[in-house]
């Protein structure tokens, strides 16, 4: 018999963009034309917000169902309900001490450079303060612990969805993942695949979306910088230098997390998710990039299902980026009215904020909120509570620094959870992050196990 003739083929190169077509190419120059419009232009800048919120109330709009079929497809494979209560429990240990280090950080750094000394505020000009934070939180109050968890279980299935609270879906999800992987231990039910092919929907749904993200990220920069202008930089350059500074800080914290406890070079996952980053960066908004930060990290060899649980749950209880700010912005309060806090005073603000910034992220104003009940609680009777009100001017350009340190401290929360749990795929994680080929999954979860 005549011996087959093999003849070797080259693997095709990888394709890649060219420069000019990529996003973050792309996201750079709308960043920067925002800028330029909302400097020159500050009139036009401001009329341009709703180019931003259409884009995010798009993202939005498809990021529940996301969460469900991530979740559910992630617990289905995995198997039982022993290794997601694992799972969630050491994303848990894990939220609860890095956001209290990044509070005590922040202390640190508030007390070394004193962002808030020379500020000089008079509190008999305080008087309308109250009224413009009341505006700023719609009338809202920070929930009670008790009510906050019982809101995470929402009222119908439906409601979840329809009033896109991320908690209640997410709570959702994992009933019914669990339910649906008790249904199939005697063969996987036609369901499963079902929710598959959905999830493939919405995901190319949202690639469609993200090819407006440039236009997105023009509009919510000229609006940033038409609104409250350049001039606000300096107004608060201490503060604001002072966060910034702690943020950059606080990344060399993360960096030496995932290196530890990961085995992660924070700086080249930063480079696999620069575009991810810099549109949550332009946006001000975590939630935009949500679906596609899920998707990257379980590209990379985390599991779907420690993904599903870890990222959407630290969006409520890892807001690294949030607390930092807190902390700081209590001790600048203090020393713009000239009131020097005592190492006890800022213990009860500590122990005040580690409740207050839980749960933070879907009520308006919430920054505003936590600062006046930590300021309630110190009971220093210098410090009124309408003195909130002096950030107002700074706020909002603070939510680039926050939502930065947000996203990239679930990333490796999700990293490190991963890894605690047996489920990060190194081999993979290690080829993606030094920019190898590698195969498309296949399977829904390959690192799923039963236990």
């Amino acid at each position: 018999m005549a011996q087959e003739l093999v003849i070797p083929v080259e693997p095709a190169a990888p394709y890649r963009t060219p420069w000019y077509r990529a996003l973050f190419t792309q996201l750079l120059v709308a960043v920067v034309a925002g800028i330029v419009v909302g400097a020159l232009w500050p009139h036009v800048g401001a009329e341009l917000k709703p180019l931003g919120d259409g884009f995010i109330k798009l993202i939005k709009m498809v990021i529940a169902p996301i969460v469900f079929c991530t979740v559910v497809l992630g617990i289905a494979h995995v198997g039982n309900l022993k290794s997601v209560g694992r799972i969630g429990v050491k994303a848990l240990i894990y939220f609860e001490a890095v956001t209290t280090f990044a509070l005590l950080f922040g202390l640190v750094v508030g007390n070394v450079l004193k962002p808030g000394t020379g500020f000089s505020i008079d509190p008999k000009t305080l008087a309308t303060g109250a009224d413009q934070i009341a505006k700023t939180t719609q009338n809202g109050s920070l929930p009670h612990t008790v009510d906050f968890l019982l809101n995470i279980i929402p009222t119908s299935m439906l409601s979840a969805f329809a009033e896109n609270k991320m908690l209640q879906v997410l709570f959702v999800a994992v009933f019914f993942g669990v339910a649906l992987a008790k249904f199939g231990e005697n063969g996987p039910p036609v369901i499963l695949e079902g929710i598959d092919h959905v999830s493939r929907i919405f995901f190319i749904m949202i690639g469609w979306i993200m090819k407006l993200s440039p236009l997105g990220a023009f509009g919510a920069m000229a609006y940033i910088v038409g609104q409250y202008g350049l001039k606000s930089l300096g107004s608060y350059g201490k503060l604001i230098g002072c966060c910034y500074l702690a943020a950059v800080l606080f990344l060399f914290v993360l960096a030496a997390i995932a290196r530890i406890f990961a085995g992660v070079s924070l700086w080249k996952f930063l480079k696999y998710i620069r575009e991810e980053m810099f549109l949550a960066l332009s946006t001000a908004s975590t939630e935009v990039v949500l679906p596609r930060i899920m998707t990257k990290l379980i590209d990379a060899g985390c599991s779907r299902a420690t993904t599903g649980l870890v990222v959407p749950t630290g969006y409520s209880f890892n807001l690294d980026g949030a607390t930092l700010y807190l902390s700081i912005c209590v001790l600048f309060l203090a020393q713009a009215l000239d009131v020097n806090l005592s190492i006890g005073e800022q213990l009860t603000a500590l122990l005040v904020l580690m409740l207050t910034s839980k749960g933070m992220a879907a009520v308006p104003g919430s920054s505003f909120l936590a600062l006046s009940a930590t300021i309630t609680a110190i009971g220093h009777g210098s410090i009124p509570v309408a003195a909130v009100a002096i950030l107002l001017g700074a706020d909002r350009i603070m939510d680039s620094m926050r939502v930065s340190v947000n996203l990239l401290g679930n990333c490796v929360a999700t990293l490190v959870v991963a890894n605690w749990e047996g489920q990060l795929d190194r081999e993979r994680l290690t080829r993606v992050l030094n920019g190898e080929s590698v195969e498309p999954l296949r399977d829904p979860d390959p690192m799923a196990v039963n236990v």
